[in-house]
Formats: structure tokens, C-alpha cells, sequence
């Protein structure tokens, strides 16, 4: 058994881009691409709660199941 680290990636893509910027934010464990700006602002601020919440519970983006990956992800973008 090897000692790999366990990694995760958060990747936003926003596809109704019509005025032609190009919007790309990025952290340690994210990247947000694209969007009209309403969209990309969205990601944005959705990305930022999920992390509140993550680190709320003291965990990084790897240490999650896909539930709760997507209960976090709900929560965070209110719905």
C-alpha cells in the first residue's frame, strides 16, 4: 500500500458566457471557469459557503463522501 495523500479538485464551469471575458477564479482546491458574470459571481459566492462549511466541520474537499459532498454543495447554494 502506497502513502498517497488523498486529493480533490472543486471545478466550476459556467457556460452562457456571451460577452466574451474571460472569468477564471482558482484557490488551493478549486477552479471556476467561465460564466456571464451573474454566473460566475454565483459560483463564487457558493464556492466560498461550501469552504465555510467544510471547515466548520474541519475537514478538507478530500476527506468527503459524495453525500456529503453534495449535502454541503446543496446547503451552500441554498437549495
Amino acid at each position: 500500500m502506497t502513502d498517497r495523500k488523498k486529493q480533490a479538485m472543486l471545478l466550476g464551469l459556467g457556460l452562457d458566457n456571451r460577452d466574451g471575458h474571460k472569468r477564471i477564479t482558482r484557490g488551493d482546491d478549486f477552479y471556476l471557469v467561465g460564466g456571464s458574470e451573474e454566473t460566475h459571481e454565483k459560483m463564487v459566492e457558493t464556492t466560498i459557503r461550501f469552504h465555510e462549511k467544510l471547515d466548520r466541520k474541519g475537514k478538507v474537499l478530500a476527506d468527503l463522501s459524495r453525500e456529503e459532498f453534495r449535502d454541503l454543495m446543496q446547503e451552500a447554494a441554498g437549495k
